[in-house]
């Protein structure tokens, strides 16, 4: 019985590791685009800093730029996919091409991964130093 299903393990296996590593991708990806933002943006949260601003304030601007970057991807994504399902219809048995489950279970994982990715921009920002900052450029 193990044998007769060996390929189709074998294919979820490598589906599921391709995943796993376009995850990893798009995390390091979203870390890359957020930790540029921070950098080009340095003098402006130091002058924010040097003026009183809290590191709370300063985690919602950071964050802000990432809730940018996740709503256009998920619109992109939720486009891209639901256009696409006819053409997986033929390959699901017993499945229906829409699962809000399986959407709602995959933006979350998604989710998850982008806010891992921000932790350290988020958290380099805030600790800028004003007068680094200010003398920066």
């Amino acid at each position: 019985m193990g044998g007769t299903i060996l390929k189709e393990r074998l294919l979820a296996c490598m589906g599921g590791a391709f995943a796993l590593l376009g995850l990893i991708l798009a995390a390091v990806g979203l870390f890359g685009l957020l930790n540029y933002s921070v950098s080009r943006r340095t003098k402006e949260i130091g002058i924010r800093v040097a003026l009183g601003a809290q590191r709370l304030p300063i985690y919602a601007l950071v964050l802000k730029d990432l809730a940018g970057m996740i709503g256009g991807g998920t619109i992109v994504g939720l486009v891209g996919a639901l256009a696409l399902m006819h053409l997986t219809q033929s390959l699901l048995f017993g499945v229906q091409p829409i699962d809000p489950l399986v959407i709602a279970t995959a933006m979350a994982v998604l989710l998850g991964a982008a806010i891992v990715a921000a932790g350290l921009p988020v958290r380099r920002a805030a600790a800028i130093d004003p007068m680094v900052a200010l003398r920066h450029e």
